[in-house]
Formats: structure tokens, sequence, C-alpha cells
């Protein structure tokens, strides 16, 4: 990337969008298995179920653009307890009958998914209006040659 798009500002918000794009999909992948997961149990009595995932976003300095990017920061685990549920039939039932169940709310991962969603089409949305400007600047200045 020369000095002239360096400091571009079309080529900022190109990368700024491009980030939110990342970061967007990859907390659509972790709700997406959150909800896959939310009836997982344990393998055998008094195990652990599956347990909920987390995605942490932060900033970082794109050095070719000079602008802030958001990146995935940290994926972690929700450190929240377990539900019991009384099942003595399960596999993984203790030895009272209750089986640990996952610590993910399917309902919050719907609201989530919702969220990253509508912010991965406003960063679509952006590309595309930054693209458009491009295109538009370039057949300026092909018509004034």
């Amino acid at each position: 990337m020369d000095s002239v798009t360096a400091t571009d500002p079309l080529s900022a918000a190109l990368k700024i969008a491009g980030g939110g794009l990342d970061v967007q999909s990859t907390r659509l992948r972790i709700v997406s298995e959150n909800i896959a997961n939310a009836q997982s149990t344990g393998d055998t009595p008094g195990a652990d179920p599956y347990r909920r995932k987390t995605i942490t976003f932060g900033s970082e300095l794109d050095r070719a653009s000079g602008a802030d990017i958001v990146k995935v920061k940290k994926l972690g685990f929700d450190k929240s307890n377990f539900t019991e549920t009384y099942d003595p039939s399960n596999p993984a039932a203790d030895s009272k009958g209750y089986v640990k169940m996952p610590n993910v709310n399917v309902l919050i991962e719907m609201a989530d998914m919702r969220e990253a969603n509508r912010s991965y089409e406003a960063n679509l949305q952006s590309v595309r209006q930054t693209r458009d400007l491009i295109s538009s600047t370039l057949d300026l200045l092909k018509s004034s040659q």
C-alpha cells in the first residue's frame, strides 16, 4: 500500500467495516455453537455439560490506514452455574437423578444473534456505500481526462 492510500479515508472506512464484518461473523459462530449445544449434557453421571462460550472485542490500530479496527480480543467461557434438572433416566444423571444442564439461555442467545446480525448488515452496508463512493470518484476522474 502506498502513502496515498495509507491515509485515504475511503480505504480506512473499508478496513473498519471489514473488521466489523469479521468480528460479527465470529460472534454469530459462537452464538450458533451455544444454541446448538443448549441441551448437551455430560457423557457420564455427574459430568459437567457444555459451557456457554463468550466473546470479547477490542480495538487495534491498523498502521497502514491509521484507523482503529475492532478485533476479537478473547474467546472465553461463561463461569455462571449450571442448572440441574431431575431426570433419573438420563445417562448423565448423578446418583440422586439430577442432570447438570448447560448454562445457555436460548432467549439471550437469540437476542445476541439478532444484534450481531444487525451489526453485520450495518457493516456490510458501509462497505457497499464506500465501494459506491470509490466507483463514483473513479468515474469523475475518468471523465475529467
